[in-house]
C-alpha cells in the first residue's frame, strides 16, 4: 500500500498541470456544497434572530379568510383584498386570561406619505398597543417608546424605524421633532438602532400607538394580527389550541375549517422557513451533482490515458513480478488522491465564497455570522473520496488486465 502511494504521488507530481485541470470539475462542484452547507447555517441562524426579535417566547395570529365568511369588509388602497374585521382587542383581553399566557399586543397597518421639510417619502406605519415593548427585543437607538397611557389616549406621538428616520433627517436630530404622516403630525418621540433584519426588521417602519393608528388614521376597530408571549416555549402547542378555542367562542365558530383567523408557533414558522430553504438546497446540490459527474468522468477520462501512456512500465512490472492486484491499487489510489486533491482545494474555495457572502451580507446590515459545519467538509471529502473510487475503478481494473507481453511490445 504504501509503495503504491508513493507511485501514484510520483506519477501526480510528475504531471502536476494535468493534475489541477483534472481536479477542477471536483473542485466547483464540492465548492458548491461547501457554500450552499455553510450558508445554510448561516441563513437559519438569521432566521433564528430575526423570530427571536419579536420575543423568544411569541406565538402569532394572523386573520384569514374563512371558506364561508359573512364577515367582510371592503378593498382598501392600502391592502386591496378582503379584510377580516372579527379579531379585536376583546379577543386579547380574553387571551391574556388563558394559563401560560404572559402579555400581547395587537397590530394594524397602513401606509401613508411621510414628509419633514422639503424632505417625504411613502411610509408604511405599525399601529400598536405599548404591551409591544414589553415583548420585542428591539433597541432603541435614541428617544423613548410611547406609554399605554399615549396609547390609550390615542396621542400623535412616532417613532421611526433607522432608515426612515435618515431619509427624513439626513444628519439632523430627530428627537422632538414634528413629522406629517398622511394628514396629521407627529412628534418624534424615539429612532429604532438598525436591525439588520432580512426585509429591513424595523428599519423602514414607523410605529405610532394602535389607538392612534385606529381611530384617526384608518378608522377602523379590529386587528390584523396579534403577538402572544407565553411562560413555557414547551407549552406552545397546547397554548395555541387554548387560544384557538377562545377565538372560535368568541367569534361564533362551531366548524375549526371556517376559522377566521390561524395561530402560528415559532417552530411552525422555523418549519415553514426550513422547508422552503431545504428545497432550495436540494435543488442546488443536484445542480453540484452535476459538476461532480461531469468532473467524475473527466477523471475517468484522463485515467485511461495515463493507463495508455503507462502502457510499456505496466507491462514491465507485471514482468518483474507485480500482481494485477498491485497495478489495481496503484491507479486506484491515484483516482482518489486526485479527488481528494479536487475536494481540498473545493472545501478552501467553498470556505473563502461563503466568507465573501457572509461580508456582503454583514454590511448590508443583516445578523449573519460565518459559519463552516465540520459534517460540510466531511461530505466534501467523503463525496471526492467516492467519486475517486467509483470513476477510477474502471481504468485500474483495465490497467491491471493487460497482458505483459502485449503491453512490453506497446514500447
Amino acid at each position: 500500500m504504501f509503495n503504491s502511494l508513493k507511485q501514484a504521488l510520483s506519477a501526480l507530481l510528475a504531471n502536476k498541470a494535468r493534475t489541477l485541470l483534472t481536479t477542477l470539475g471536483i473542485m466547483i462542484g464540492i465548492a458548491t456544497v461547501i457554500l450552499v452547507l455553510s450558508a445554510g447555517e448561516g441563513f437559519r441562524g438569521l432566521i433564528n434572530s430575526e423570530i427571536a426579535s419579536f420575543g423568544t417566547n411569541t406565538l402569532y395570529i394572523q386573520t384569514k379568510v374563512p371558506s364561508n365568511n359573512k364577515n367582510r369588509a371592503p378593498r382598501d388602497e392600502v391592502n386591496p383584498g378582503i379584510i377580516i374585521t372579527t379579531l379585536n382587542q376583546r379577543d386579547l383581553d380574553s387571551i391574556k386570561k388563558l394559563p401560560n399566557v404572559v402579555n400581547n399586543y395587537g397590530v394594524v397597518i397602513g401606509q401613508a406619505a411621510v414628509s419633514y421639510r422639503n424632505n417625504s417619502k411613502t411610509g408604511v406605519y405599525m399601529g400598536t398597543s405599548a404591551e409591544r415593548f414589553e415583548i420585542d427585543q428591539s433597541t432603541l437607538k435614541s428617544g423613548r417608546f410611547y406609554t399605554k397611557a399615549e396609547d390609550n389616549s390615542g396621542a400623535q406621538v412616532v417613532i421611526l424605524g433607522n432608515k426612515i428616520a435618515s431619509a427624513l433627517f439626513k444628519q439632523d436630530e430627530p428627537i422632538g421633532k414634528l413629522v406629517r404622516i398622511g394628514s396629521l403630525n407627529f412628534l418624534v418621540i424615539g429612532v429604532y438602532d438598525p436591525s439588520g433584519g432580512l426585509g429591513g426588521g424595523n428599519d423602514d417602519y414607523l410605529f405610532i400607538p394602535l389607538n392612534t393608528a385606529q381611530k384617526k388614521m384608518l378608522g377602523i376597530n379590529h386587528l390584523i394580527q396579534a403577538v402572544v408571549q407565553i411562560e413555557n416555549l414547551d407549552l406552545s402547542d397546547v397554548t395555541a389550541a387554548d387560544i384557538s378555542a377562545t377565538l372560535r367562542y368568541n367569534h361564533g365558530i362551531t366548524d375549526p375549517v371556517k376559522d377566521d383567523f390561524e395561530v402560528t408557533t415559532q417552530a411552525q414558522v422555523l418549519d415553514i422557513f426550513n422547508t422552503i430553504f431545504s428545497s432550495i438546497t436540494i435543488l442546488l446540490i443536484a445542480i453540484a451533482a452535476i459538476s461532480l459527474i461531469v468532473g467524475g468522468v473527466g477523471i475517468m477520462n484522463i485515467m485511461y490515458v495515463v493507463v495508455t501512456e503507462r502502457t510499456a512500465e505496466i507491462g514491465l512490472r507485471k514482468a518483474l513480478g507485480a500482481k494485477n492486484s498491485n497495478i489495481l491499487q496503484e491507479f486506484l489510489i491515484e483516482a482518489v488522491l486526485v479527488t481528494l486533491l479536487g475536494g481540498a482545494i473545493g472545501i478552501l474555495f467553498g470556505a473563502f465564497l461563503n466568507w465573501i457572502l457572509t461580508s456582503i451580507a454583514i454590511s448590508s446590515g443583516l445578523a449573519w455570522t460565518f459559519s463552516l459545519p465540520l459534517y460540510a467538509v466531511g461530505i466534501g471529502f467523503g463525496v471526492s473520496g467516492i467519486i475517486g473510487v467509483s470513476f477510477g475503478v474502471l481504468p485500474a481494473v483495465n490497467a491491471s488486465k493487460l497482458d505483459p507481453i502485449e503491453a512490453l511490445r506497446h514500447e
